[in-house]
């Protein structure tokens, strides 16, 4: 059965660090590429970072450029996401997305996980 399964998100102040994990299962997650959408309240989902499959090439949307890093651990069959320097705008419900089995590339939209939430506040 095919899962993916966020985890890692919290409250933390701003400027802390938060590491979000997308955990795969059903499907070898390192050949196909996987992306990190987030949505706040009242506010339209947002593409945030992908990593490709193959060749690993990364995208980030502009705003968190420099803060957040995504990666795979294959061996774990797991991507993440390590976020740095949050800020209060960076709350929201953190979602990630494959485009298993299409194979269509970042932005992936097949296959959804169900979301961590990630609230950044003092």
């Amino acid at each position: 059965q095919v899962q993916l399964v966020e985890s890692g998100g919290g409250l933390v102040q701003p400027g802390g660090s938060l590491r979000l994990s997308c955990a795969a299962s059903g499907f070898t997650l390192n050949y196909y590429a996987l992306g990190w959408f987030r949505q706040a309240p009242g506010k339209q989902r947002e593409a945030v970072s992908c990593i490709r499959g193959g060749d690993d090439s990364t995208y980030y949307t502009d705003s968190v450029k420099g803060r957040f890093t995504i990666s795979r651990d294959n061996a774990n069959n797991t991507v993440y996401l390590q976020m740095h320097n949050l800020k209060p705008e960076d709350t929201a419900v953190y979602y990630c997305a494959t485009d298993y089995p299409s194979g269509y590339g970042c932005p992936t939209n097949d296959f959804w996980g169900p979301g961590t939430q990630v609230t950044v506040s003092s």
